[in-house]
């Protein structure tokens, strides 16, 4: 049997990522041409291919493993004792890189360096404080991964001020898809606090994300109504992390239309390397830019599709 456009566009996406590992490596030539030399950029590009090993990875599965280089690099950064340095060159973001780092360890790694890195959090970033309830909810998530101690509220008081159920919809709109503009009901910030909250409370469809009645309903039909917005707008990396926020919410994208026409839209904008260029076909990488700069427009939106296609596809499963 031929494989599916989903197998396909997983494919190509894992493809294009396993062929440009050496830019996910903060310490390679490569790494330095594609973030700009920021070390926020290098720390977060490896931090993101951790969480697709984290998350994506199939230990049950006896084929071969696509992500099997990505694998060793993760196990090699998350060793090397300059890695999680590179995190002191973005002190608005240190803490949360830090706890990040920590939460998605590879299994049977010495964890001395993880360690290390939660010692150093700032002792304020693990109370509900001054934030909002999605960032203590993505705060709970990563803190509880890396079994570190926190003021955190649970999920549950936190759920009714979440924006899967305190957001609501305007309306669609006819602004353009920038990069902080609206998208149809909602802005860009708030659509990816949708979805990331979806992710954080399921677990990236490994859990139960406690949501049920009107509370689900309305998240479900908020998450529907933008990722028609997105498809209809070609917004790529938007619509990858909404179909799978459908995964997390019990929903089955892929044997409804509108989750068709997602993996559709994507398969069109993939390139023929397997590459997604950029966030979205107004943000895409132009024709000429350079191999770094290509890179960084569209390593996240390639990622973001080849853990949605592997997640999604897989058996439904709870931790």
């Amino acid at each position: 049997m031929p494989p599916s456009l989903l197998e396909q566009l997983s494919a190509g996406a894992l493809d294009w990522l396993g062929g440009h590992l050496d830019h996910f490596d903060p310490f390679s030539t490569a790494a330095g041409a594609t973030t700009r030399s920021t070390t926020q950029g290098k720390a977060k590009a490896a931090l993101e291919l951790g969480l697709l090993c984290h998350r994506a990875a199939r230990p049950d599965d006896t084929a071969p493993d696509p992500l099997g280089g990505a694998t060793a690099l993760v196990r090699k950064l998350w060793q090397d004792p300059d890695f999680p340095r590179l995190f002191d060159g973005s002190p608005a973001y240190a803490s949360t890189y830090r706890l990040v780092y920590a939460a998605l360890a590879p299994d049977g790694i010495d964890d001395t360096r993880c360690r290390e890195a939660l010692a150093r959090l700032d002792p304020h970033f693990l109370s509900p404080g001054g934030k909002s309830p999605y960032l203590r909810i993505e705060i709970r998530y990563y803190a509880d991964k890396a079994g570190v101690r926190h003021a955190i509220e649970p999920y549950a008081e936190l759920l009714p001020r979440s924006p899967l159920v305190a957001l609501r919809a305007d309306g669609p709109t006819v602004a353009p898809a920038t990069a902080r503009g609206a998208v149809g009901p909602l802005t860009v910030p708030q659509a990816y606090a949708l979805t990331h909250t979806a992710f954080y409370l399921g677990d990236f469809g490994r859990a139960d994300p406690r949501i049920t009645g009107p509370d689900l309903d309305h998240a479900r039909d908020l998450t529907r109504g933008m990722l028609l917005h997105c498809v209809a707008h070609d917004l790529w990396d938007l619509a990858a992390e909404l179909v799978l926020t459908q995964f997390v919410l019990g929903e089955d994208p892929l044997r409804t239309p509108l989750g068709a026409a997602a993996v559709e839209c994507l398969a069109r904008a993939q390139r023929a390397d397997g590459a997604i260029p950029g966030r979205s076909a107004e943000l895409r990488a132009g024709p000429r830019v350079t191999a770094g700069e290509f890179f960084r427009k569209a390593y996240h939106t390639t990622l973001v599709t080849a853990l949605m296609a592997s997640i999604v596809a897989s058996p439904r499963c709870a931790s």
